[in-house]
Parts: structure tokens; C-alpha cells; sequence
């Protein structure tokens, strides 16, 4: 059975997890997480939302509120940080959620959501880094004013799909003196230099990036902006962001992100980001070289 409703889509995952199994070796690695992602399902419970899966280390869950999410979601962030010793590890976790209508899949005992607002739910987790909480702009209206004056804007990029550029924010948590001062950033990025540009391409697609345009995602996923068919490629991959002055990839992804310069360097990046310049292609979980169909070209222009 299928219907329409509203609800907030939330997805939650454990930061550089990779580095647990790296620390701690599988066994325990993967405890560390077991007990990460039950602590996360009992929160979702507590605040009257529902898992819809776990991939890994991340959490689907759904809230019938805004207000419920960004509670779960500030509870999530207190509790992991406050619970290291239980749960084995000192862990981070990022989160993002929206609040949209969706499309709710019910058969037998299983249930699961479609729809553009679990795509941008999917973008907002991919914008957030360890210990963050980010939401839309359209979500946050619809927040309680004791929760939204607790947020901070982030920034404003446009999006595949929207007509108008999204607002994005962070949820602020925790004790006022451990935030960071934002120095009077503005929500857009309007202040960063205006020539500064990046050309991305793959096949026939070709994607500029700059100051009006500072958000890409890639992966094989119908969710990504610029999709890479390849196996070895995550649905949500990795995404390319201009950061005022420079252009960076942050990788999301299982196998991890190369990218070979002109020059021939190879990098990998795993969980972390690394900054593009010049000319290169960049390989969704293996090396590739120019002109493979699975590579992605880009060329930072002066």
C-alpha cells in the first residue's frame, strides 16, 4: 500500500566509522557501532519517530513533526557525546533532516519513504560534519521558536530540482562557550571572490561551480546531482563545494574518492576532504584516467 503524507525525514551516521576499524579491528569496531545505532533507535522511539533502516552506520528514521526530529536530533548529539565510556568509543555523529511531503510504502512489516523530500533530507546529512545538526530553512520555520533561535545560518546554494536557492542551517547544541563563532558570516556566500569557477563534466554533462552554484553531489544514487553508474560508487558518494576561495571534494563513500591531477598524483580521500586545483579527474571509489567513461573531469579556472 502506498500513500501521500508529511513527515521529517532524518538520516544520522557515525563519523569517520572507518578510523574505528582501523583503531579497533572489526570485532570491536563493530560492536562500538551496534551499540551506536541501537542508542540512536531508542532516541528516534523516545520522541514517537520510526527507524525505516539502518545501512551501516547510518539511521533512516521518520518524525511525524519538525520539532520532534530536531529534539531526537539534539538528544542523539548529547547522548553519544555524553555515553563514550557504554558505548566503547568516544563516537561523532552528523545529522540532517527535512520536513516535506513523502511518498510512505507499507508491506506486511516493512515500511519505507520516497520523494523529493528524502532526497533533501539526504542533502542536508551530506552537508553536515561531525557534531553537527543541519536543516533547511524551509524546516526550520516551521520549528518551535525556543528550538530555531538555537540555529545559525550556513549557507545558501542552489540545488537540482529547486527552482529557488536553499537555505541551510545549523541546529546549535550544547554549551554555548563549546560553539564556534560564525563571526558574522552572512547565510549566502555572495562576499566570496567573484571569479573564482570550476568545471565539472562527465559524458554530455557538464556542471559549472562558483559563488551562485557552490554545491555538487556525485554517486550513482538518483539522489545525486551528477550521477556515475559505477558498482564501486556509493548512491551519495561524495559531494564538491566551493568554500570562499577554494574548491574542495569531501568524500562520503565506502571505497573512498581518487583524484589524479594533471600531473599524474593520485590521492585518495576517505571520509576526510582534500582541495582541487588546476586540472584532473576524479575516480567514485577507484583510480580511473582520462577519458573513462566513470571519470569525472574537472578544471579549476583562475
Amino acid at each position: 500500500m502506498r500513500e501521500k503524507t508529511r513527515l521529517a525525514i532524518m538520516f544520522a551516521d557515525i563519523a569517520g566509522s572507518t578510523k574505528l576499524y582501523e583503531q579497533f579491528g572489526d570485532t570491536k569496531a563493530r560492536e562500538v557501532t551496534s551499540r551506536c545505532i541501537e542508542l540512536l533507535t531508542a532516541i528516534t522511539e523516545v520522541h514517537q519517530g520510526k527507524v525505516v533502516k539502518t545501512i551501516g552506520d547510518e539511521v533512516m528514521c521518520t518524525f511525524n513533526t519538525a520539532d520532534s526530529a530536531a529534539e531526537a536530533a539534539i538528544q542523539m548529539q548529547e547522548d553519544v557525546t555524553n555515553n563514550a565510556h557504554a558505548l566503547g568509543a568516544a563516537l561523532r555523529i552528523r545529522i540532517g533532516f527535512h520536513f516535506g511531503e513523502v511518498i510512505r510504502e507499507m508491506e506486511r512489516q516493512r515500511v519505507d519513504v520516497f520523494g523529493d523530500a528524502v532526497n533533501t533530507a539526504a542533502r542536508m546529512a551530506a552537508q553536515a560534519k561531525a557534531d553537527q545538526i543541519i536543516t533547511t530553512g524551509e524546516t526550520l520555520g516551521m520549528l518551535d521558536p525556543d528550538i530555531a533561535e538555537d540555529s545559525r545560518p550556513v549557507i545558501t546554494t542552489t540545488v537540482k530540482g529547486k527552482a529557488k536557492p536553499l537555505e541551510i542551517f545549523e541546529i546549535t547544541w550544547g554549551e554555548e562557550d563549546d560553539l564556534t563563532v560564525m563571526g558574522g558570516m552572512p547565510s549566502s556566500i555572495d562576499c566570496a571572490p567573484k571569479t573564482a569557477s570550476m568545471v565539472v563534466s562527465n559524458g554530455a554533462s557538464r556542471i559549472e561551480l562558483g559563488p551562485n552554484n557552490a554545491n555538487l553531489t556525485l554517486g550513482r544514487g538518483q539522489q545525486s546531482d551528477l550521477r556515475v553508474l559505477d558498482n564501486m560508487a556509493s548512491r551519495l558518494h561524495c559531494r564538491l563545494e566551493f568554500k570562499r576561495d577554494r574548491f574542495v571534494v569531501v568524500d562520503q563513500s565506502t571505497n573512498g574518492t581518487y583524484v589524479i591531477t594533471e600531473q599524474g598524483e593520485v590521492f585518495l580521500v576517505h571520509r576526510d576532504e582534500h582541495q582541487l586545483l588546476g586540472k584532473g579527474v576524479i575516480g567514485l571509489g577507484q583510480k580511473v584516467n582520462p577519458g573513462d567513461e566513470m571519470a569525472v573531469a574537472f578544471e579549476v579556472l583562475d
